[in-house]
């Protein structure tokens, strides 16, 4: 076991709260901590079907067969306003735009043009368009320019690899919140763990990772509650966000350490069969909705002091394609909910959906550059400074927009 190299330790140390070497002594956040969970949509989420224009009728001219219905017929749009229209889907998440607590910025991605969801992604991970050399992500930046010190669990990624809009400096955690998340690990039994307490002993890099990551495990799996055993042998169901959603706000609640969460949800590339207010976008989009306002109900008073940000890599084309799907897209709407958003509301410019207007003729335009939205939570929520600001997002400087009342 002398041949085991960093990452072994790391992955043996948290199976489950792996932590991202490089981080000094950690201590406990003040209390009523400030938080920011992140959740990407990976495979780019058609934003024209969940924030829909219904008031245009180019949208139903493009869109013959998988155009949401307009508000009022059948299964028809949630009027959100006089132009646009929530998913029927997304009804469970209805209470929280009432509430004002739940946002949307339209046209909105990294300015990048690219349609690889693999760079596409990385851009909105790193925090700097167009460079695939960033080493970083924004978001253990954004740690690290948080007041400190910083402790392991201040930044927890949901899931079992690090993604990396985490990976950095300061050390993080990633944890999968699945029905077994919470369940005893070989290096739970005491004869295996104080193996590898003496194997790694030293006051040495090695030494630091396991020590740091038996301490976040036993931390992060001490705030999940108990789970049912799982049905079907073991596997957890398809749509487990709402599940997952109760289980992050228990830990949440039950520590305060934790200030920045990310998460992941896969399988919104639609090209083929994506339905309209029923059908493959639908059945993805109801948990999601639904999991929000679990994590709303769950956090309680902590709520009014969580942001959540949903985001994708882009959006996809106005025109639905031959196989009843959209393709690679620009334009999309960025989600944005918890107790102090300016909510009621869509923010950003629309360009509207006429061919003139389209980009390359096919996308929705860009009018929001995504880092304008994010620098908007994170200096209006956490309190980050010009300064700061321009460490998270080298080289952008968010001009004023209305996106300067987004927060409370």
């Amino acid at each position: 076991m002398t041949d085991l190299n960093r990452r072994d330790v790391l992955s043996l140390a948290a199976a489950g709260a792996t932590l991202a070497f490089a981080a000094p002594g950690w201590a406990a956040a003040p209390a009523a901590p400030k938080r920011l969970v992140v959740v990407m949509l990976r495979g780019a989420v058609d934003g024209l079907n969940v924030v829909v224009p219904y008031a245009e009728d180019a949208y139903y001219e493009a869109r013959p067969t998988i155009a949401v219905p307009r508000p009022g017929a059948e299964d028809g749009a949630l009027a959100l306003d006089d132009h646009f229209g929530l998913h029927p889907a997304l009804a469970a998440a209805m209470p929280l735009w009432r509430d004002k607590q739940l946002a949307f910025v339209h046209a909105a991605r990294p300015p990048d043009p690219t349609r690889s969801h693999f760079d596409a992604q990385l851009f909105v991970e790193n925090g700097t368009p167009g460079k695939h050399g960033t080493a970083d992500g924004w978001m253990n930046r954004l740690l690290a320019a948080l007041q400190g010190p910083h402790g392991p669990t201040e930044a927890v990624a949901i899931g079992p690899v690090l993604p990396q809009i985490l990976h950095g400096k300061l050390a993080v955690s990633n944890l999968p919140l699945g029905p077994a998340a919470a369940k005893p690990l070989a290096i739970d039994k005491p004869e295996v763990g104080g193996l590898f307490d003496r194997l790694y002993s030293a006051n040495d890099p090695l030494g630091r990772a396991w020590r740091e990551g038996r301490a976040a495990r036993t931390e992060l799996v001490a705030g999940l509650p108990q789970e049912e055993p799982p049905p079907e042998g073991g596997a957890a169901p398809a749509n487990a966000f709402p599940a997952q959603a109760g289980r992050l706000a228990h830990l949440l609640t039950h520590d305060d350490r934790i200030r920045l969460v990310f998460a992941s949800l896969g399988g919104w590339d639609t090209h083929v069969r994506q339905g309209n207010q029923t059908g493959q976008l639908a059945d993805r989009l109801r948990p999601l909705g639904e999991g929000l306002a679990t994590l709303a109900q769950g956090l309680g008073p902590a709520w009014n002091d969580t942001v959540v940000v949903v985001i994708s890599e882009f959006g996809r084309t106005v025109r639905e394609n031959g196989d009843g799907g959209t393709d690679h897209g620009h334009g999309n709407a960025i989600w944005l909910a918890g107790g102090k958003v300016n909510g009621g509301r869509i923010y950003g410019e629309w360009p509207g959906l006429a061919t003139a207007r389209l980009y390359e003729g096919r996308d929705l335009a860009v009018t929001t550059d995504y880092r304008a939205v994010l620098a908007a939570v994170t200096g209006r929520h956490l309190g980050l400074s010009d300064r700061s600001l321009a460490q998270l997002f080298p080289g952008f400087s968010p001009a004023r927009s209305d996106l300067d009342k987004l927060l409370a």
